[in-house]
């Protein structure tokens, strides 16, 4: 299946790009997500119209990814969770909870946004990567620490 893409996607194109890609990659998530149309006679016509548009839209969700990098930089993420005798959690620390965190600190990340490359499961310092934009990805480090028992 050939479609325009209508921004970059990662590992595929840039906008304005023509690309081949499976059926239902294209049919199930690239067309119904809004990053792609079909690359058909009309399609491309109208593409070529509103092209400037198109363009405006990724410059400013760019310019918002890098405003929302700058304020990441400046967050110090320390977490406390219950571990055991050595090094190990109990449990791990997810996506989730990273974002909560941010959340807390008044910045609105979705979860699906923080990729963590490995499970965290022991204490220490682990790097995590916030996918805000295909250009803008920046690495955090995490530090997980043992918390302190109430009694």
């Amino acid at each position: 299946m050939e479609l325009i893409l209508l921004e970059k996607v990662e590992k595929l194109g840039d906008l304005g790009e023509t690309v081949t890609v499976r059926n239902g990659y294209g049919r199930n998530f690239l067309i119904p997500k809004g990053k792609a149309l079909q690359a058909t006679p009309a399609n491309k016509v109208r593409f070529e119209r509103e092209r400037e548009a198109y363009e405006q839209k990724h410059r400013e969700e760019l310019k918002l990814a890098e405003e929302i990098a700058a304020q990441l930089e400046d967050i110090e993420i320390v977490l406390d969770r219950p571990a055991g005798m050595g090094e190990k959690l109990f449990g791990s620390v997810t996506n989730n909870d990273v974002a909560l965190y941010l959340q807390e600190k008044g910045i609105d990340i979705h979860r699906r946004l923080v990729e963590i490359p490995t499970a965290i499961r022991t204490l220490g310092e682990h790097v995590v990567r916030v996918r805000l934009h295909p250009d803008v990805t920046p690495e955090m480090t995490i530090t997980v620490e043992r918390s302190v028992r109430q009694s």
